[in-house]
């Protein structure tokens, strides 16, 4: 009953957490769930030591045990850009506000008997979040802000995924698994003024603070033992249709529509001695199936042509022109002594922005492409243990011709760069019964 208590307490403090997060980011996805993962480069498709399987492999319920994982990172995401050789004045170079997040994160898992393991992940995507000063530059009608909009630009997205988790044994060494992910999402944009005559809905295109949507998914896994040193694993997410931003019809496709994209993963570890653990994972997330993130920003040109289908909040309206991105994951894990177990990791990743579309993504520049990170365990009992986890990812920078060449004649905007550095510390408890 002691471990319930903290679970129905934890629940629901770790969901008002995260509603407001941001995260270490592969595009806007995490580069890992748990410490355990972060530690390792986000490797966690065949890790059973955690309770993070609704985020990482449905499957690994079956094998985790009981436990409770809580945890909290330190994200700090430095945000840039720039704007040289415009022809009207409007160079500019500014930093983003709102550098540092506290991302909490909790799992519980539970054996029900000898073949089904459950649980619950909470766990949350984010990243696409900006604060940028206004009064940079002058667009004609007074200093505005970098976009030619008033007072601070910016946007904040986050999702919150409640992921209750079943798995199956199939025999003592393969295992099937399904989460539901229930999905809560928010959203809010400030500064985009100056694209009111491109927005079906010019009224609910910016500055209407915070507005939410709903989903429903589903995540598959598998983790198969091959050998006593070779595990594979795998899981598989489509695409969550989620209900509107109505009060941003006018900036996002299809009248405010923000799904989350299709991912899969696969992934393998070998015990090279007793002491050391190998794991590769390879992720896929394909941003480009949203047309909200993955439709061309250059879209709004037909717009301007008369297509109101290309218009912001249109059926092909302009999204941030993101790509689909291919992740490989690496990590090593060492267990150096009874006590300590140590690791380290490699995350690389394709960059989803294109520099085509870099003037849309000033205000959401997840152009990062490579993560560096190290953990470790500290396990005080049989029955509890607390991790830590570093990660730093380098700063990584795009640039394209501005938008305002297309809409102000050639030279008029000049070249934007937009960039982005992270770093992130985070500790978490595990308790084990």
């Amino acid at each position: 009953m002691k471990v319930s208590r903290k679970l129905f307490v934890l629940t629901p403090l770790c969901a008002l957490m995260a509603a407001g997060s941001a995260y270490a980011t592969d595009g806007y996805f995490p580069i890992g769930y748990g410490m355990k993962a972060k530690g390792m480069g986000g490797t966690s498709l065949t890790q059973t030591n955690n309770a993070f399987a609704g985020a990482n492999n449905p499957a690994i319920a079956a094998f985790a045990g009981n436990r409770v994982d809580a945890g909290l990172d330190v994200f700090m995401p430095d945000r840039g850009m720039s704007r040289t050789g415009s022809m009207y004045g409007l160079d500019a170079s500014v930093d983003s506000g709102h550098g540092t997040f506290w991302v909490p994160e909790f799992g519980y898992n539970a054996v029900i008997n000898d073949k089904i393991g459950a649980g619950i992940t909470v766990y949350g995507n984010g990243g696409m979040n900006t604060d940028y000063p206004g009064g940079q530059i002058n667009c004609g009608q007074g200093p505005a802000n970098v976009l030619c909009g008033s007072g601070n630009l910016g946007i904040n997205m986050s999702q919150l995924i409640f992921a209750p988790t079943i798995a199956y044994k199939l025999n003592p060494d393969n295992a099937i698994g399904l989460s539901l992910l229930f999905v809560y999402q928010q959203f809010g944009a400030t500064g985009l003024q100056a694209f009111s005559q491109a927005s079906l809905a010019p009224n609910n295109l910016t500055n209407n603070n915070t507005d939410s949507s709903t989903g429903l998914g589903v995540r598959l896994g598998y983790l198969g033992k091959v050998t006593d040193k070779i595990s594979l694993g795998a899981s598989y997410s489509p695409k969550v249709s989620m209900s509107k931003f109505d009060k941003y019809s006018g900036l996002f496709a299809e009248s405010g529509k923000f799904d989350i994209p299709e991912n899969y993963a696969l992934g393998a570890s070998i015990k090279a001695t007793p002491d050391l653990l190998i794991a590769v994972d390879y992720q896929r997330i394909n941003y480009a199936g949203v047309p909200s993130v993955g439709n061309p920003s250059s879209n709004i040109g037909g717009c301007m042509m008369g297509n109101y289908a290309n218009c912001l909040g249109g059926s092909s309206g302009p999204g941030f022109g993101w790509k689909n991105v291919n992740v490989w994951k690496v990590g090593a894990e060492w267990q150096a002594t009874p006590q300590w177990t140590l690791r380290a990791g490699v995350n690389v990743g394709t960059n989803p922005v294109p520099s085509a579309d870099v003037t849309f993504n000033i205000v959401a520049p997840g152009v990062t492409t490579s993560h560096f990170t190290l953990g470790g365990t500290y396990a005080f009992s049989p029955k509890s243990e607390l991790t830590f986890a570093y990660m730093y990812a380098p700063k990584q920078s795009v640039s394209g011709s501005s938008m305002f060449n297309a809409m102000m004649g050639p030279g008029a905007g000049g070249t934007e760069t937009i960039s982005m550095s992270q770093n992130s510390i985070g500790v978490q408890y595990a308790w084990r019964w």
